[in-house]
């Protein structure tokens, strides 16, 4: 066990320590105030205070400590960047022999403070990729929290060699958003009357006759590949039965759409994609959530917001009263990046209540759309940045969650390319 002396013990200091020591390295800690049991411990323990203990015989591991993790509130917060490489620092120290505050720098960053302060929202009403840190200091293609932590163990280790230091190990999760299930099926009659009239096809008249597959049916596809790699993805479908402007899903009332949700949860974990004016309207995730549960017959306990729809601290306790335990909307819906700066699950912390929640959010930091509608890319130059973020996250023993869009991966010309680099991803994937 670490003992860590702190002149005082709060939640924010609480929260963070286990992310670190119990979740990231697997070390059991305990926070102590009490100077003379500090002193008398025979282990390895950490100085958290402004105190000295430099008279002591013991090794002991300095860390000053910034004063976020002992405030109330929020603020904003002086942020001087130390760019270094491999990564940026801040909060800087200067005692020996770590260089800044690694507690209140990563809880800054996975607490995600800076949405919580006033900034400009993005076309779609989102905390803009443009005013976090990480965007404007150059940082985000990088999960820098995950890196601190590995330099953080090395020198515990180089201070404490006995201790055993048990790092989490590599996981990729795919996982796909359901938006549009069918370009041509489970629309009803009148839609496909319309797009047959805005647009004839005589594809469109042999899905219906059922003489050739539906174009956006890649769900066999999808079962060989898991299959073959022996991979567990999650499914997220967009259900709502008022289709709008950014809800353009297939009818969820209809047989084939609950057959397919059906398929999926008996193979597979299943999640709400809540729907975009579900943000601003609780009952209707509240339906969309139920539907889904009665149509599945599971608990649906997984869920990631529709455009990566999501404000602090509002979408996530709506979220938490309704049940849900894990949460995969961190990243950004205009960018590729680490939101959070890290590779790596975490129970949220609410800024507002000052308190760690149940609610586990998983990260992502690639996204198929992202590439094709704002990063511009080519398909090849989209495989190349998805083996960098692979590549990164599993040299951090890191957690690389992908997002990809079953419409994206057909033979239509719209998308030509890109289920080849889809498929060539997964190919190099080990067994």
């Amino acid at each position: 066990m670490i003992l860590i002396f702190s002149n005082s013990i709060s939640s924010r200091l609480t929260y963070i320590c286990h992310f670190i020591f119990i979740e990231q390295l697997g070390l059991p800690f305990e926070i102590c105030t009490d100077k003379e049991k500090f002193i008398g411990f025979k282990g390895p323990k950490i100085n958290y205070s402004t105190l000295s203990f430099d008279d002591h015989p013991e090794k002991i591991f300095n860390i000053t400590p910034h004063t976020l993790l002992f405030e109330e509130g929020i603020k904003v917060q002086e942020i001087n960047l130390e760019k270094k490489e491999p990564y940026p620092i801040f909060f800087k120290t200067e005692k020996e022999p770590f260089r800044f505050d690694i507690f209140a720098a990563t809880f800054y960053l996975i607490s995600r403070y800076e949405e919580y302060l006033p900034h400009s929202k993005d076309a779609f009403g989102r905390f803009g990729h443009e005013s976090s840190i990480a965007f404007k200091e150059g940082f985000l293609n990088k999960p820098i929290v995950n890196y601190w932590i590995n330099d953080f163990s090395i020198s515990l280790k180089k201070l404490f060699p006995t201790i055993s230091i048990d790092t989490k190990k590599f996981e990729l999760l795919l996982t796909y958003d359901i938006d549009i299930a069918y370009s041509y099926k489970a629309k009803g009659v009148l839609r496909n009357m319309g797009g047959f009239l805005l647009a004839p096809s005589w594809k469109r008249i042999l899905v219906w006759a059922g003489k050739q597959k539906d174009p956006f049916d890649m769900y066999d596809l999808f079962d060989e590949l898991h299959e073959k790699k022996r991979l567990q993805p999650i499914y997220f479908f967009l259900v709502p039965k008022n289709r709008g402007r950014f809800d353009k899903n297939n009818c969820p009332d209809t047989e084939m759409m609950k057959s397919l949700i059906r398929r999926h949860a008996n193979k597979y974990s299943i999640g709400i994609h809540p729907s975009w004016k579900s943000n601003e309207h609780k009952d209707i995730v509240v339906k969309e959530k139920n539907f889904l549960a009665d149509v599945s017959n599971t608990t649906i306990s997984n869920s990631r917001q529709h455009f990566i729809k999501f404000e602090l601290p509002r979408t996530y306790s709506n979220l938490l009263e309704l049940g849900i335990v894990n949460e995969y909307s961190m990243g950004y819906g205009s960018v590729n990046g680490f939101r959070a700066s890290v590779a790596s699950s975490f129970l949220w912390y609410d800024l507002v209540a000052e308190k760690e929640t149940s609610l586990r959010i998983h990260p992502f930091c690639y996204m198929d759309a992202n590439c094709y509608f704002e990063e511009q890319l080519t398909p090849e130059q989209a495989y190349d940045e998805l083996l960098y973020y692979y590549n990164t996250c599993r040299e951090v023993d890191g957690t690389f969650v992908t997002i990809f869009h079953n419409n994206f991966l057909t033979e239509d010309k719209t998308f030509a390319g890109w289920r080849k680099i889809f498929l060539k991803f997964i190919s190099q994937l080990p067994q």
